[in-house]
């Protein structure tokens, strides 16, 4: 008989429904150790962490929970050599106002959400060098801190477009029965 194929049997569902709901801050950390293994461009691994953080943040919130969020941020500190807590501040901060603000943003364009992350991408930067400058009692330079806010601005729209068809398929295999 033709038709749809029977639904997946309990046990690999509930699997189906975790590797999902784990898929983003794994992908996320992937990137990141990719980031930081990658040769030349200093900050690359923040400047990918944060787009991966927001872009989940509006459009899957529910996948990337607070307690990914922190090693996230603790993954980044140990793989940038940052003073450790200041990454994990940095990306709770942001994960949890673009949360907030996930319903206005997503329902604008794709130019009107890369404005608003490269206003949070230097509202990020500039919390960072904060952190850093309390905890490593020493006035650092501000070039770097701009140097990754348009490092990651940049970056931003590539991925953008990489995560949004990944939700998409995401989005249609859980529509799926």
């Amino acid at each position: 008989m033709k038709g749809r194929p029977a639904p997946a049997t309990g046990l690999l569902r509930q699997i189906d429904a975790v590797a999902r709901a784990a898929f983003p801050t794994g992908l996320t950390a992937l990137l990141m150790v990719l980031a930081a293994v990658s040769a030349g461009l200093p900050g690359l691994v923040p400047a990918v962490a944060l787009p991966c953080i927001v872009f989940w943040a509006i459009f899957r919130p529910a996948a990337l929970p607070p307690p990914a969020v922190f090693a996230l941020g603790l993954l980044g500190d140990l793989l940038s050599f940052a003073p450790v807590g200041s990454g994990v501040l940095t990306l709770l901060v942001v994960a949890g106002l673009v949360t907030r603000w996930r319903r206005s943003l997503a329902q604008q364009s794709f130019l009107a959400v890369w404005l608003a992350y490269c206003g949070v991408a230097l509202g990020a930067a500039a919390l960072e060098w904060v952190l850093q400058v309390v905890l490593g009692w020493q006035l650092l330079p501000l070039a770097p801190g701009l140097y990754q806010v348009m490092l990651s601005a940049g970056l931003y729209p590539g991925l953008a477009w990489v995560l949004s068809r990944m939700h998409e398929a995401m989005s249609r295999a859980e529509s799926a029965p």
